[in-house]
């Protein structure tokens, strides 16, 4: 994993709309989602494997990474996300 790729995948647009869709399935009640995500994307981001699939998707021509579930996966954000709700 190189920090470049974790900072590329963080300021993804994709993929933090992903993660902001995906808190709010998990608080529906919260009406600052978008203020979470801009909170934790770097945890995110920088969860095990998220760098290096995003940095060989980039290399292998994929279109919108971000967006791209054969890329990171919605269950695998889900997994990211719970772990950082889950935290104190």
């Amino acid at each position: 994993m190189a920090y470049f790729d974790v900072a590329a995948l963080s300021a993804d647009l994709d993929f933090r709309d992903r993660v902001t869709a995906c808190y709010v399935t998990e608080t529906p009640t919260d009406n600052e989602p978008v203020n979470w995500m801009g909170d934790h994307i770097w945890q995110i981001a920088s969860a095990p494997t998220f760098g290096d699939k995003y940095a060989s998707a980039i290399a292998g021509g994929v279109d919108h990474p971000g967006r791209d579930q054969s890329v990171i996966a919605d269950g695998e954000i889900l997994s990211a996300v719970q772990a950082v709700l889950a935290q104190p």
